[in-house]
């Protein structure tokens, strides 16, 4: 496969380009089924009408979903805060820090920001486990680090959608690198 390189793109007017087409359909059932009929009732009915923030509440409220996870980078606490206070307006909401548990990167042999000191390591694991003994619905991600989220969406038990990813260089917009050439040039 090299998707990301063809121009042709029949995919999207039902040409398969795989033979096991068959193996993929058969796993939609279920709560898979019923996780892409609710993605599908957004995409159709709000395409370029909503934000993400907006998409996320509307895909939540189509589940049929309560209680709502938010696993968040300490840097972004702010918005953290903001986006609890949105999402408590029609949900429960758990939140729980990157650096919960405080736990030293010195116990693990973690490289350190700022080598003399203490420095609590991120910690996706126990956020997924916070969310897990929560018994969430739907967890939502922003701002976890590299590797970070992927630990995060391995470890949850429930349902995971990214409302933001963190780019401390580029504004948490990371495909800004994709759209400039002033950027990416040497």
């Amino acid at each position: 496969m090299n998707c990301a390189e063809c121009t042709a793109k029949e995919c999207y007017r039902g040409k398969s380009c795989v033979a096991f087409t068959d193996k993929i359909t058969c796993k939609i059932a279920g709560e898979d089924l019923d996780l892409m009929r609710a993605a599908s009732f957004i995409e159709s009915h709000y395409y370029k009408k909503k934000t993400r923030m907006e998409e996320v509440i509307l895909f939540a409220k189509e589940m049929g979903y309560e209680k709502l996870g938010l696993a968040f980078c300490i840097g972004l606490s702010g918005e953290a805060e903001k986006i609890q206070h949105i999402l408590k307006k029609e949900f429960t909401v758990i939140s729980v820090c990157c650096k919960v548990c405080g736990i030293s990167k010195d116990d693990f042999g973690m490289d350190k920001v700022e080598s003399e000191e203490f420095e609590a390591t991120c910690n996706p694991i126990g956020q997924a486990t916070v969310l897990n003994e929560e018994e969430t619905d739907l967890n939502i991600v922003v701002g976890l680090c590299v590797g970070h989220d992927t630990l995060f969406y391995k470890h949850s038990k429930a349902p995971v959608t990214t409302l933001a990813v963190k780019d401390r260089v580029l504004a948490h917009n990371p495909l800004g690198y994709i759209y400039s050439d002033y950027y990416r040039s040497p």
